[in-house]
């Protein structure tokens, strides 16, 4: 108080802890309603406890925790959609700029922060991409001139040239990602409040969104980022937060954090702070030598587009886990469509146990775990669900696989109720319980943290252990060395390489892979 007209830069000021600060939480609790879902999320408890935080101008802080933990319900808080859009019980003050976001309309909260969400697909407003980079500065009343070169400057520093004038619905999971990061930067805000930006990005995207976060950084843009995946982060990080619970159980320096032993960063449910540490993994022990699947001639195109795959023929082993991999829009996801049947374009055939199938017989075959799970979640209830995939409901069995998905208390519980990463772990006990020969899963670990990982990573290795295959569309390479053998790499919409793992040299190239683009 006693400090001179402008130097201190909020009017959040006690004692002059304000100072410098561009996000204050004063003793903030939140809990969502009762019943029903709020944004897929669960909410029938307290989901933060007291939290009291001060985020300083031009900071970059790391948010991580299990799921669950109350880091997304936090961003919502920053971001002003606690209190403004998401209903629940709302006590203490969030201030942004000293400003208390009651106070502030979520118009005037938006020209000031920038958000990017977990699901990309909550935040479009257009159909085709280069609108949606150009909504937020048009809808912020910039001149046409500036939001032309707004969209120019952002496609060029994230690597969206390819993706401009393009259709939202026909973009993957990963393309669609890097657009929403786009119409964030876009607007140019002072504050960046991101969740799980990460989740579906490939590591050639990931090393370039780390390339514009360093250049955010050193505009001295204020930086609250949730995220699992620690080692793109590790060094740009100037804080850490830990969640766990709905409190703030550990706030550490970038310093203090890299110091904790890898064994209590495990403890604490995190991922590696270094790629390099996976090499420690023990492969698993799944059954091999049952023969081989082989798939011919699938190409596969969309009307007046250009074909997006063109694979003569390729292999991969029976009675294991085959990870595929490659850059966002690589046809990983058109593949696993293209082999489960789902795709009437897509020709060819698919040989296996001593038969070919084609692609109507396929669907019967396989059952695939989608990238957007909640395109498969039909039932009234979770172990509905589970029933639904099985040929003869059996209780008993239903109820040990969602025990073993960490699900069991669950089980009455609506699947849209849930988290993100409870619904994720939902559609995996179903394609357990299916019994199917060949299960698929499109970015099984998207959004799940350590814990929750290694439940996924345990289940595909259960089908494995049964004599059944598994393929793996991911860009997790620990979930790849806790459950598969096998690796396929695609790049535009060719199989590249396929190589296993059950060498040195195997894991060597996989490692490579992700750690390359990281420099």
């Amino acid at each position: 108080p006693d400090l001179p007209w402008g130097i201190c830069r909020t009017s959040l000021c006690v004692g002059c802890k304000g100072v410098n600060a561009k996000i204050s939480c004063r003793d903030v609790s939140f809990s969502y309603p009762a019943n029903g879902p709020v944004d897929g999320e669960r909410l029938t408890e307290g989901a933060l406890k007291h939290i009291t935080c001060t985020i300083e101008d031009g900071s970059f802080v790391l948010l991580c925790g299990a799921s669950g933990c109350g880091k997304t319900t936090l961003t919502r808080l920053l971001n002003g959609l606690i209190p403004h859009y998401h209903e629940g019980t709302f006590t203490g003050s969030v201030y942004l700029g000293g400003k208390d976001t009651r106070d502030l309309s979520l118009f005037e909260i938006s020209q000031m922060v920038g958000s990017v969400f977990q699901n990309p697909r909550s935040q479009f407003f257009n159909v085709d991409t280069t609108s949606e980079l150009a909504f937020g500065p048009e809808n912020h009343g910039m001149p046409e001139e500036t939001v032309r070169e707004r969209v120019r400057l952002v496609a060029e520093q994230l690597k969206l040239e390819s993706l401009l004038d393009r259709s939202i619905f026909s973009l993957s999971g990963g393309e669609k990602q890097k657009i929403a990061c786009g119409s964030a930067a876009a607007i140019d805000p002072d504050i960046y409040v991101l969740d799980e930006p990460s989740s579906n990005l490939d590591a050639y995207a990931i090393a370039d969104f780390r390339k514009l976060l360093m250049r955010l950084k050193a505009q001295g843009k204020t930086i609250v980022i949730s995220e699992h995946r620690l080692y793109y982060l590790c060094d740009l990080a100037d804080r850490v937060l830990y969640m766990k619970d709905g409190e703030i159980r550990g706030d550490y320096t970038a310093a203090e954090f890299q110091s904790l032993p890898a064994e209590r960063r495990e403890q604490m449910g995190l991922r590696p702070l270094d790629l390099n540490d996976l090499n420690g993994i023990a492969l698993p022990h799944g059954r091999s030598g049952d023969g081989v699947w082989k798939i011919r001639q699938f190409s596969f195109a969309y009307k007046h587009q250009p074909e997006l795959l063109r694979i003569e023929e390729a292999a991969f082993p029976a009675g294991g886990a085959t990870a595929i991999i490659g850059h966002n829009g690589a046809g990983k996801s058109t593949l696993s469509r293209c082999l489960c049947g789902l795709e009437k374009r897509c020709g060819g055939t698919v040989q296996g146990q001593g038969r070919t199938y084609s692609r109507k017989e396929r669907l019967k075959l396989c059952y695939m775990v989608m990238q957007d799970v909640n395109h498969q979640l039909f039932t009234e209830s979770v172990l509905d669900e589970v029933f639904l995939s099985m040929g003869a409901e059996d209780r008993k069995k239903a109820e040990l696989v969602l025990e073993e998905m960490d699900l069991l208390p669950y089980r009455e519980c609506h699947p849209m109720g849930l988290s993100g990463g409870q619904k994720q772990r939902v559609a995996v006990a179903s394609a357990i319980a299916s019994e199917r020969p060949l299960i698929v899963f499109d970015e099984p670990t998207s959004g799940l943290d350590l814990f929750h990982m290694w439940q996924v990573a345990e289940g595909v290795n259960r089908i494995t252990e049964q004599g059944r295959t598994a393929v793996v569309v991911t860009h997790d390479p620990e979930f790849i060395l806790r459950c598969c053998n096998f690796v396929i790499h695609m790049e535009h919409g060719e199989i590249q390489e396929s190589y296993s793992l059950c060498e040195p040299e195997g894991r060597e190239r996989l490692l490579r892979f992700f750690l390359n683009e990281m420099g």
